[in-house]
Order: structure tokens, then C-alpha cells, then sequence
């Protein structure tokens, strides 16, 4: 009633026929916004839901993923004091590189020890081998006297039958040829013994262990130069002073590995019903707007994380809550990346679980 007063109104300025077309114009507009308001609207929320429903459950994503890569730990395999460094943080290496080099000289004195006690070893294998073959001519010596002994012996005997000799001469002789048999036997004992301190071969023990001791200081020696095992780059090389003591299992320097990248993403427990390796996966990356590199799955973790942590969640206890756990989902790069993948970097991950690429 107020927009028709208010065209009235205007109708003792105007004429008729302009108060006629504002009326008519008047409904005919009105009725098109309310057309709008009631087709419009459910199709938008309709074409919404359609896409929503087309696109929906064909992929999961998370953005608790983080870039991975292998970390090698260099420690020295002897102990002293760092007596060179050659390399700095964040400086590349290839493998075979020269990282720095441990004090040489207490493996330069076990070294010559080592040889020196291998000579020893050495010149005591000569003594034993003359040893044994002289206890031959002893045997020979005591079997000639065996026989002799024995021919005296007969000579008695046989003297004392016709009475030309007294029982003590006789006796005499039955001892000589006793003695003579005993010293034999000695001198056997002690060829056999000689013998037996003689590896056969030349594989005398104390000769193998010297040598096994000039070995071991030579490696000594060798792995107080510590190279790198891989290509990559230096990492947490605070340790590496000269002077510091290197001791052995105590890591003193680490490389970050080339090109060896992936992506390490945390997804629901629920998301895995359809996960499987080989599924294609979108990556984002925090530190780089914009790139997106294509991967694939190619592991499902063993286990969730909270399994492998430090100290397991123990559930057994009346207050329990459930909490959605996370499994770790190796993603790797379908290409080399033509940026920097730094370990640790912030990701999202986006894997899509109906086949399509």
C-alpha cells in the first residue's frame, strides 16, 4: 500500500499513462526476484552437492608430511685426537673425500710393535725347526747304543754259561742295555715334542697372530683417515675441532645423502581402507608456493608412530581415551625434483585412492 500511495502521488505531477506503465512495470519485477530466490538458490546448492559428490572419496590428502632423507653417521673406528679437518657445514662431498684425519701415531707405534713382534714370532718358528730336526740324531745315538749294550750283554751271558764271568758282570750289562733303552725313549719323546710345536705347513699360530696383530695396526692406521662413505652434504659438524678426542661409535660428522629424497606422510588409520602402493599422489611443499611434483606410494609403514616412539602409549588403564592414530606412508618423487628437497621440510600430501592418474 505504501509504493501505491507513493505512485499516486507522483500522479498529480505526471499523467495517467505514466502512473499506468509504473504499475504495470512493478509487478512483473517483483515476481522475477522471487523466481530467483526459488529456483536459483536449491540449483546452486544442488550443482554444489553434485560436485561435492562426483569428486568426493577419490582422494585423501594430510598435511602432516615431511621431506626425508638418508642421514649417514660418520664416526671413527679409532681413538685420539682430530689432528686435521677438511670439510665444513653444509659443504658437498663426494664419496671417497677426505673428512678429516685422527692422530697417526699411537697406530704408527702399534704397527711397528706389531711387526716387531711377528719377527719374534718368526725367528722362535726357526729355533723350534732346528730343535726338531736335531732330536734325530739323538734317536740314531741311542739306538746305537742300544745295540751295543745288547751285544755286551750277549757276551756276558754267554761267558757266564761256561763260567769265564760272575753274575755282577752280567748284570751290569742287562743295566746298560735298560739305560740304553730309556735314553731312546727320551730322545723319541723329545723329537715328538719338538714336531708337535711345529705347525705342518708353516702355519705356525704364533706366526698367524703376528700377522693378524700387523693387520689390524695397519687398518688402524688406514681408518684414522676418515673419508666419506657417500656423496652428499655435511651436516652437524660441530664435533669436528681439531683436537677434540674422536672415540669410537661417537658420531662426529654427518652427510645428508644426494638425491635420495621422499616425502614421509602421516595419514588417519582411517584413510588406509583404500590406500595401496603404487597409487599416485599430488605434493605441496610450505617452502616453495606453487610447486607441486607428482609421486607415487611405495610403502605402507609397519606400524603407527606412537608404536615406534620412544615410550609406547600403555592403554591398559581405566582412563582410556581413543585417539585416531597415524601410519607413516612413504612417498616418492616420480622425477628428481628441480628444487631443493631439504630433510625436515613441511609438506601436504594428496593420494588419489581411485586408480586415476
Amino acid at each position: 500500500m505504501n509504493k501505491i500511495t507513493r505512485i499516486e502521488s507522483e500522479t498529480a505531477v505526471g499523467s495517467d499513462e505514466v502512473v499506468r506503465e509504473t504499475v504495470v512495470e512493478a509487478k512483473p519485477r517483483k515476481s522475477r526476484k522471487r523466481m530467483v530466490v526459488m529456483f536459483g538458490v536449491p540449483a546452486l546448492i544442488a550443482a554444489i552437492g553434485l560436485f561435492f559428490w562426483l569428486t568426493g572419496g577419490t582422494s585423501v590428502s594430510t598435511d602432516n608430511a615431511y621431506v626425508k632423507q638418508d642421514i649417514v653417521a660418520i664416526s671413527t673406528q679409532v681413538n685420539g685426537p682430530v689432528a686435521a679437518v677438511f670439510v665444513r657445514e653444509n659443504q658437498h662431498v663426494n664419496a671417497g673425500d677426505v673428512l678429516y684425519r685422527v692422530d697417526p701415531a699411537p697406530s704408527e707405534v702399534a704397527l711397528l710393535l706389531a711387526e716387531a713382534q711377528l719377527a719374534a714370532a718368526e725367528l722362535q718358528t726357526r729355533q723350534l725347526e732346528v730343535q726338531a730336526a736335531g732330536t734325530g740324531g739323538g734317536i740314531r745315538g741311542a739306538e746305537a747304543n742300544i745295540a751295543i749294550a745288547r751285544r755286551a750283554l750277549a757276551r756276558q751271558q754267554a761267558l757266564l754259561k761256561e763260567g769265564f764271568t760272575t753274575r755282577t758282570r752280567y748284570d751290569d750289562a742287562l743295566n746298560e742295555v735298560t739305560k740304553a733303552q730309556t735314553q731312546l725313549a727320551d730322545a723319541q719323546a723329545r723329537a715328538n715334542n719338538a714336531s708337535a710345536a711345529v705347525a705342518p705347513g708353516g702355519n705356525q699360530p704364533a706366526i698367524a697372530a703376528a700377522r693378524a696383530a700387523v693387520v689390524k695396526a695397519r687398518l688402524d692406521l688406514q681408518h684414522g683417515i676418515v673419508r666419506a662413505p657417500t656423496s652428499g652434504i655435511i651436516a652437524k659438524a660441530d664435533r669436528l675441532l681439531i683436537g677434540q678426542s674422536a672415540i669410537t661409535g661417537v658420531t662426529m660428522v654427518s652427510i645428508v645423502r644426494d638425491r635420495n629424497a621422499w616425502v614421509e606422510a602421516n595419514f588417519k588409520e582411517g584413510d588406509l581402507a583404500h590406500m595401496a602402493v603404487g597409487q599416485p599422489a599430488e605434493i605441496k611443499f610450505d617452502a616453495y608456493p606453487g610447486l607441486k611434483l607428482k609421486g607415487h606410494i611405495a610403502s605402507i609403514g609397519a606400524g603407527t608412530g606412537s608404536e615406534f616412539s620412544v615410550l609406547p602409549a600403555q592403554n591398559a588403564n581405566g582412563n582410556w581415551v581413543k585417539v585416531t592414530q597415524r601410519v607413516p606412508v612413504r612417498i616418492v618423487f616420480d622425477s628428481i625434483p628441480n628444487r631443493e628437497m631439504i630433510a625436515g621440510l613441511s609438506a601436504k600430501v594428496d593420494v588419489r585412492i581411485d586408480g586415476k592418474k
